[in-house]
């Protein structure tokens, strides 16, 4: 389900990119009277193709950075935890040492 989701917001966030660029073609055209409409539709035309090419150029750096970030993230994480594990480890394995040392040599405390 996540996944449909995903595709639909991507889906619904390029349609509004395809929008803007369109608006900005519009308004690129409207300081540029001397068009003829022939020229203002050609030019409307390129002018969106060119802003949606940066865009998903810009959109695809974007998604391949968050990507290595995640990964990074990930692996950092995963050695947190492992850091974490064995330092639980170590302090119980010392208890336990400390523990028999004090049993062995009579000191140990008395159980309530």
């Amino acid at each position: 389900m996540d996944e449909v989701i995903n595709e639909i917001e991507g889906y619904l966030l390029w349609e509004a990119e395809k929008e803007r660029a369109g608006a900005q073609a519009e308004d690129f055209c409207a300081r540029l009277p001397w068009l003829t409409t022939a020229q203002r539709a050609e030019v409307v035309r390129h002018y969106s193709r060119e802003q949606r090419a940066q865009s998903r150029s810009y959109l695809e750096r974007v998604a391949a950075r968050s990507a290595e970030l995640r990964t990074a993230y990930e692996d950092t994480y995963r050695g947190l935890r492992r850091r974490l594990v064995l330092a639980v480890l170590a302090a119980g394995a010392l208890e336990l040492f400390v523990l028999a040392v004090l049993f062995l040599t009579g000191s140990a405390p008395a159980a309530p």
